[in-house]
C-alpha cells in the first residue's frame, strides 16, 4: 500500500492554517495541505517532519505534531496519515515548489472550487478544531 501524509498547520495565535496552491493535477490551481509520499515504511511521524521541513522550511523545534487519523482507500491502495500542529513562534516560510498561503481558519474548506479533496479538507480541518477545543479545555 503507498502511504502519503498530510500536514495541517496552525500559526502561532491559530486564526490560520497552512495551504500551498497546487502547480501540477490533479486540483492543479487549488489550495490542498502540505504533505507528500512517506518513503520510510512505519516511520510516519518523521516523515511528517521531513516532509513539512522540505515543503515549507518549518523544523521539528517549530512545531509538535500530533498523528490525528488516517484515510485508507482499499481500491486505490494508498494510506494518507493526518497530523496537525500549532506552531511556537513566527517562522520565515521557504516555498520547495507550490505557493504557501495563510487561509483563515474561518474560510469555507468545504469550498470544492477552492480547496482540493472532494471536501476532506474541510472534514479534517472541522475535526482537528473540535480536538483542538477539548484540548484547550483540559
Amino acid at each position: 500500500m503507498k502511504k502519503m501524509n498530510m500536514i495541517v498547520v496552525f500559526d502561532k495565535d491559530k486564526k490560520h492554517t497552512l495551504m500551498c496552491k497546487r502547480t501540477k493535477e490533479p486540483y492543479m490551481g487549488m489550495y490542498n495541505l502540505v504533505g507528500g509520499k512517506i518513503e520510510k515504511e512505519n516511520d510516519g511521524l518523521n516523515e511528517a517532519y521531513r516532509e513539512l521541513f522540505e515543503e515549507t522550511n518549518i523544523k521539528k523545534e517549530d512545531i509538535e505534531l500530533v498523528h490525528f487519523m488516517n484515510f485508507t482507500y482499499v481500491t486505490w491502495g494508498k494510506e494518507l496519515e493526518v497530523y496537525y500542529g500549532v506552531l511556537n513562534k513566527d517562522v520565515t516560510l521557504i516555498e520547495e515548489m507550490n505557493e504557501l498561503v495563510w487561509v483563515p481558519v474561518s474560510d469555507d474548506f468545504f469550498d470544492m472550487n477552492k480547496y482540493a479533496g472532494e471536501g476532506n479538507i474541510g472534514h479534517i480541518i472541522k475535526e482537528i478544531q473540535v480536538e483542538m477545543k477539548k484540548s484547550d479545555k483540559k
